[in-house]
């Protein structure tokens, strides 16, 4: 054991070295090819030359960048200088799980497998850049663009990134993290002032980027359109100050496109490679403008003024040259692979993983795929394509399997009959389009298969479509758009054997909830959506899914919307996040205001009991780990899984603070009648608060109290500690 050891701090050793060295070569062949370029050349590699590469230097081997949208899958080739798609007939990719469902897996393994999958899809298509993940906090449930991050508390956030960005990186792609920083709305994106104290940023905003900086090694990140404080974030102090010199980023910030703005501000403020300049970021765009982007000619003339100086170029291709010895400059690079049978798995994994089970009352599901009963499944949500519409986000599956197919294929000896119920639509970006189907004679028809069946199986929710979960725009209310609401409410008078099924990225509002027996929230899902879903339904899988943000029973109950319209969306000119540190269940908890289901609440087929809670020791300093140990049984007769969540607060502070925090969490995988022990190690760090006053991070001594739960609203057992 003694050799063994001995072996491993040598290897350990050798690899450190190893990586030293390579670092080494890297900045010395950095230094060389600044050497051997002109100042043009240097300055063309700062900006686009296309709607999704930007340029190198041919006579000197140095290659282009090319980039790609999708943090869901690899999305369909674009034109060079318009937002069309290319038309090729071999950029079909997998399309795999939205983040939010992700998020909600609560499984890190899991993230780690969706990264490297996606990375080799993007690998395959020889892209450099991977735009995603996003990370942005879920602060509202009307954000259009919150299925794309992944929820609301920033220490899941921080966790579920790390493995996502290393599985992407593994494949020789760089991961860019996204939106830096406070872009949590669609509504007035480009030009929003967020205000919001520097505690919150810190303790809320922050956190998931900065794990992903220094845990992750992110190769990327990506700024934001709105404003901070009257400046725009592409192009921020927060950019140098924090993300590169606080926190040692030594990678490249690309702008999101169109969200640079000046010339001088991009220049000296952090912003290394421009895109899609005069763009709306999707749809419209100057022709063939490269040059005259603010990193371009503008700030070439401004280099040749003397105005700035030339160490801030440097600065900036010396990262952009490392992000392409770390991408399309290195010889180590695998080749990749798209469409094969193990990356479907992994997208089915993750949406069976992810999906959550909210109301199961009299064992409405599972429902067994022997039955021979007549179901009625209906809802536009059953058989609508989700992998298009939505934004940049969207994807050119090679299939997809709807809920509603995935159902008939599991269901062979039942009688499955479908009907609309509602149409919303076609897809389009930046407009809404009403659906030229009559809506009573599509409720009347769904009526009459409702009354025939033996269960109703309602798929609804939200889509991909324009003020819906959607980039460029918010949704417009909180409730369940076309008439879904209304159609539950008939449904369920013409049979009370219901259960509903809500494809969303967002929270909802539920009128009909006391009166339906079985509710699930499933999310986009990509190619294998169908058949994960038909999984659950079947009891094949147990879910295990937990949510990843808290659902408001009414919208004024969520925090962002409690203080009025200058807190959401804003006056169009500036905001104000008057919640500040209280986003989500810390909002619920500390205000004692009900939410309709808790963030990180999910049930499953099977019953786990908790106990035996236990703690290293009572009394710990800064730099020790709290050790937290608990059992956790299996006491039902099925496998499955559960979330042990350890959150941790402070009875009395001397600074404002939620009533508990998420710090640790554990996915256990249990078969029936068997047990485990769960081990959570906190750092002692994790519960330091920004000090304002300081402009750093503080620890406060004295007594806190640690909550074992399940979810953030049922507290099991909870123990005092003392900081010293």
């Amino acid at each position: 054991m003694r050799k063994l050891l001995i072996y491993i701090v040598i290897g350990f050793g050798i690899m450190a070295t190893v990586n030293a060295q390579t670092e080494a070569n890297v900045e010395k062949k950095i230094d060389e090819l600044l050497k051997e370029m002109t100042l043009e050349e240097k300055v063309a590699m700062c900006h686009a030359q296309s709607k999704f590469s930007s340029p190198g230097v041919p006579r000197l081997g140095i290659p282009e960048i090319w980039m790609s949208d999708g943090p869901h899958g690899v999305r369909g080739e674009i034109n060079w200088d318009n937002w069309g798609y290319a038309g090729w007939t071999n950029d079909s990719i997998t399309a795999f799980p939205a983040l939010t469902c992700l998020a909600a897996s609560f499984n890190p393994e899991l993230s780690y497998e969706y990264g490297v999958a996606i990375g080799e899809e993007a690998r395959y298509r020889r892209k450099d850049i991977l735009l995603g993940p996003g990370v942005n906090i879920y602060r509202t449930p009307l954000n259009g663009r919150n299925f794309e991050y992944m929820g609301e508390d920033p220490h899941l956030a921080s966790i579920m990134v790390v493995p996502y960005i290393k599985g992407v990186q593994r494949n020789g792609v760089a991961a860019c993290v996204k939106h830096y920083v406070l872009n949590n709305q669609e509504h007035w994106r480009g030009h929003i002032s967020v205000n919001v104290s520097d505690r919150a940023l810190h303790e809320i905003y922050l956190p998931a980027f900065k794990t992903a900086v220094q845990d992750g090694h992110t190769w990327a990140i990506m700024g934001a359109y709105n404003q901070f404080r009257g400046q725009h974030t592409t192009h921020h102090k927060l950019l140098n100050k924090i993300l590169k010199e606080d926190w040692a980023f030594d990678g490249v910030v690309v702008s999101d496109w169109g969200s640079a703005h000046d010339t001088k501000e991009a220049a000296l403020y952090g912003l290394d490679i421009e895109m899609g300049s005069w763009t709306n970021g999707l749809t419209s765009s100057i022709d063939l403008a490269y040059d005259n982007y603010y990193l371009a000619t503008p700030f070439l003339e401004m280099l040749k003024a003397g105005e700035i100086s030339e160490e801030v170029l440097d600065d900036k291709v010396s990262r952009i040259l490392r992000l392409m010895l770390r991408t399309n400059m290195s010889g180590s690079r695998p080749t990749g692979r798209m469409n094969n049978v193990e990356h479907s798995q992994v997208a089915r994994k993750v949406a069976a993983d992810g999906i959550v089970l909210l109301k199961n009352a009299n064992d409405f599901f599972p429902i067994s795929p022997d039955t021979e009963l007549t179901i009625a499944v209906i809802g536009e949500n059953a058989n609508r394509s989700m992998t298009v519409g939505g934004g940049s986000s969207e994807l050119k599956a090679k299939y997809e399997v709807s809920p509603l197919e995935g159902i008939q294929n599991r269901y062979a000896k039942a009688n499955i009959i479908y009907s609309l119920g509602y149409a919303s639509g076609p897809s389009a970006y930046g407009r809404e389009i009403a659906s030229e189907l009559d809506a009573d004679s599509l409720v009347n028809a769904a009526l009459e298969v409702a009354s025939k069946a033996d269960i109703v199986l309602f798929i609804g929710g939200l889509n991909k479509n324009h003020y819906q979960d959607c980039e460029g725009a918010d949704r417009k209310h909180y409730k369940l758009p076309f008439g879904q609401n209304e159609l539950i409410d008939k449904l369920l008078k013409v049979n009370s054997q219901a259960g509903v099924v809500l494809v969303s990225g967002n929270a909802v509002e539920m009128p009909w909830i006391d009166k339906v027996d079985g509710l699930i929230q499933s999310w986009y899902n990509g190619s294998e959506a169908g058949n994960a879903l038909a999984d659950i339904l079947s009891g094949d899988v147990t879910p295990s899914g937990k949510l990843p943000y808290s659902y408001p029973v009414k919208l004024k109950d969520n925090g962002a919307h409690y203080f009025g319209e200058l807190s959401y969306p804003g006056d169009t000119i500036d905001q104000y996040y008057k919640e500040d540190i209280l986003v989500g269940y810390r909002w619920h908890d500390t205000k004692n205001i009900k939410p309709q289901f808790a963030f990180g609440f999910g049930l499953s087929y099977t019953d786990f009991a908790i106990s035996d809670f236990q703690l290293d020791k009572k009394t710990y300093t800064q730099g020790e780990v709290i050790k937290v140990t608990s059992g956790i049984e299996n006491t039902g007769d099925v496998n499955g899984a559960e979330v042990v969540q350890v959150y941790v607060g402070k009875p009395t502070s001397k600074v404002k603070r939620a009533l508990k925090e998420l710090k640790g969490f554990q996915k256990v995988y249990l078969n029936a009648g068997e047990s485990k022990t769960v081990e959570i190690e906190i750092p002692v760090e994790k519960l330091m608060f920004y000090d304002e006053s300081l402009a750093d991070w503080s620890l406060e001594k004295g007594t806190y109290m640690l909550y074992i739960c399940n979810s953030s609203d049922n507290i099991i057992s909870k123990q005092k500690i003392n900081i010293k």
